[in-house]
């Protein structure tokens, strides 16, 4: 599978926060507003960056979700089973109430979970660092074998409701 080939729609995600993707409306009542599946290969790093930073136009501030889906997903390919062979990363953002929430999934690293390096002068180990500068609150979860790292970016009322689909009485 090439990675022109894997480029998804809204709607399109397993596991997106702790309810699952049903419906596009998650546990945490965020609205998937896209998901993309990707090849766990290098050219993958820059396919996320430009699924995310189109999902999210008109965003401000975007560039940082932008930035942390890079460094999450170079992450993914880096240092666990989706950088191997048939290996996959799944990129989903979703939206609620004054936030924007970027998921990735990867295909697990045997039990080791992502996490900030102690030293900020290392040459390497500087992804999460970024990651945890940028987003509001970050984090992850197992799922199943996989790990999903998540983080959310506040965001403007009118911008989330403009793409989050509202519905009212009757």
């Amino acid at each position: 599978m090439g990675v022109e080939d894997v480029l998804g729609t809204a709607g399109r995600v397993a596991g997106l926060g702790r309810g699952g993707g049903g419906g596009g409306v998650d546990g945490d009542g965020l609205v998937v507003l896209g998901s993309v599946t990707l090849p766990g290969v290098g050219r993958s790093v820059g396919c996320a960056r430009a699924f995310v930073r189109d999902v999210l136009a008109g965003l401000p501030d975007r560039d940082d979700v932008v930035l942390a889906a890079s460094e999450t997903v170079a992450n993914a390919v880096r240092h666990t089973a989706s950088g191997l062979e048939g290996g996959l990363v799944t990129v989903t953002v979703a939206a609620g109430p004054g936030a924007v929430r970027l998921e990735v999934a990867d295909d697990g690293a045997a039990g080791a979970r992502p996490y900030v390096k102690d030293d900020p002068g290392a040459e390497t180990g500087r992804g999460m660092r970024i990651v945890q500068g940028l987003a509001a609150r970050w984090g992850y979860r197992a799922d199943g074998s996989r790990t999903v790292v998540w983080a959310d970016f506040p965001a403007p009322d009118a911008w989330v409701r403009g793409r989050v689909a509202v519905s009212g009485p009757g």
